[in-house]
């Protein structure tokens, strides 16, 4: 995969680019990530790349001129566009995977207070946040998102099975985990994953992971709750499952609980 990131700070992307499973991704030529100075494309005479705008209003906004040039020449027209915007939409696992099949992308970093509104009307970007609130640049919610969806590209992480039973793509966050050492300060690592009894650890694992994502995240378990009869979960891990909801109706028939029958009245 090909990635552009136009932006006006590219000292900032390509630092991050360069290291951790990014710069790795991209020795290895996985992937490729290209910053691209929009202040080079600029016709002022001192490099300015804003305007105040019409209208009025605080802030300065990025002027049309600089970015239409930037864009053509990375060849944006031939490549999925996107701009970082608090009005955008915000990334969930679906845009990300969708974003990991592209050979190129092209990132549309604005400053200041946005962009002229033609830039948008004419290239026609996909605009994507990263949640609600706003940052000085798309700098950082660019990277966020490129680091996220390589993840996802085969031979990035080298184990493809890792990305989809990671936190939240799994649909559960995850369970604790430990190290050594066996103790520390008093507190000990449970006797289960010293077992060497993998299906226990498993079933250990999964309980943690639910009572993490009822506990943390209710927006998540209830989501997994709503999807659990159709997974394909074991008869241990629905005895588990049952015993964390509450909800007998997880449990297997042969294991639900009997309710007393009421006493009848003596009669009289």
């Amino acid at each position: 995969m090909h990635i552009d990131i136009l932006t006006l700070f590219p000292e900032m992307t390509e630092a991050v680019a360069e290291y951790s499973i990014l710069g790795r991704a991209q020795k290895s030529g996985v992937i490729t990530v290209n910053s691209i100075n929009i202040r080079d494309f600029t016709k002022d005479r001192h490099k300015k790349t804003d305007e105040a705008p019409y209208g009025g209003g605080a802030g300065m906004i990025m002027t049309a001129q600089p970015v239409f040039d930037a864009l053509r020449s990375v060849n944006a027209e031939k490549s999925r566009i996107l701009y970082m915007s608090p009005k955008g939409r915000i990334i969930d696992r679906d845009v990300l995977s969708s974003l990991a099949s592209e050979q190129r992308l092209v990132f549309l970093c604005g400053h200041y207070e946005g962009i002229d509104q033609r830039i948008i009307d004419y290239w026609n970007p996909e605009e994507l946040s990263i949640g609600d609130y706003i940052l000085t640049g798309g700098e950082l919610a660019a990277l966020v998102i490129i680091d996220a969806l390589s993840r996802m590209i085969p031979g990035v992480l080298g184990n493809e099975d890792s990305v989809m039973g990671e936190s939240v793509y799994s649909g559960l966050l995850e369970y604790p985990q430990y190290t050594r050492p066996r103790e520390y300060e008093g507190m000990t690592v449970p006797d289960v994953l010293l077992s060497g009894d993998h299906e226990n650890v498993g079933l250990w694992q999964y309980r943690r992971s639910l009572e993490e994502t009822r506990d943390i995240r209710p927006d998540m378990w209830n989501s997994y709750l709503k999807k659990a009869e159709s997974l394909d979960l074991s008869r241990k891990e629905l005895e588990i499952l049952a015993d964390v909801s509450g909800d007998e109706s997880f449990r297997p028939l042969s294991g639900r609980k009997k309710k007393k029958k009421k006493a009848s009245a003596p009669l009289t």
